[in-house]
């Protein structure tokens, strides 16, 4: 198993199965000890807000905000430094605990050996 995990999430309510899927993988992931880093691009980048993940729903999927927390507690959440400025969403509206990065951040945590990276 891979010491390090990438995920890359670009869809949102616009694709909840894609969106849950990757929140889902991510979430226990870090339950199983595997060091974990979201990506928050793409329509994904609104769940950095407060309360956003609150009004995703998608049936028989665990809730979004229970997934956030268990990465957000053990893994790391950034938000695409792009996609936050698309959006008008600055370092002040982000859940305490999301950093906002952009591409060179995101090439140096998957290029060194033992990283997978997935994107949703």
């Amino acid at each position: 198993m891979a010491n390090k995990l990438v995920i890359k999430v670009t869809a949102g309510s616009d694709a909840p199965e894609r969106c849950s899927q990757a929140f889902t993988v991510a979430a226990v992931a870090v339950a199983s000890g595997v060091e974990v880093s979201l990506w928050l691009t793409g329509e994904a980048a609104w769940f950095a807000l407060p309360g956003r993940a609150a009004r995703f729903e998608l049936p028989h999927a665990a809730p979004l905000p229970d997934l956030l927390d268990s990465v957000l507690g053990a893994g790391r959440v950034t938000l695409c430094t792009q996609c936050a400025a698309r959006r008008d969403i600055g370092e002040k509206d982000v859940i305490a605990g999301v950093r906002i990065a952009g591409a060179q951040v995101f090439l140096s945590e998957i290029m060194p050996d033992g990283v997978q990276a997935l994107v949703y």
